[in-house]
C-alpha cells in the first residue's frame, strides 16, 4: 500500500498523531483484551499507522539532507537537491 492509498484519515495525520494512535493499538493488543477479529483490524490499522510513520520520516530525513555544512561550519541548503 502506497502513501496515496493509505485512508484519507491516516494519510491527513501528522508524525505525532500518528504515532499516538499506533502506541494505543499496541497497548490494547498487548493486553490482549479485544476480540480476534478486533484485534486484526487493529492491526491492519496499525500497519497503516506505521506506513504513515515511515513516509513521514522519510520525507524529512530528505530535507535534513538537503542541508549542507560548508567548509567555513557555515549552514546553507543544497540548491542541487532541491
Amino acid at each position: 500500500m502506497t502513501e496515496s492509498a493509505l485512508p484519507p484519515d491516516v494519510a491527513a495525520m501528522s508524525f505525532e498523531e500518528a504515532l499516538a494512535e499506533l502506541e494505543q493499538i499496541v497497548k490494547r493488543l498487548e493486553r490482549g483484551e479485544t476480540k480476534l477479529d478486533e484485534a486484526i483490524l487493529s492491526y491492519e490499522r496499525g500497519a497503516q499507522l506505521k506506513r504513515r510513520c515511515e513516509g513521514l520520516l522519510a520525507d524529512a530525513q530528505r530535507r535534513v539532507d538537503r542541508i549542507v555544512k560548508d567548509a567555513d561550519g557555515s549552514v546553507t541548503t543544497d540548491p542541487v537537491q532541491l
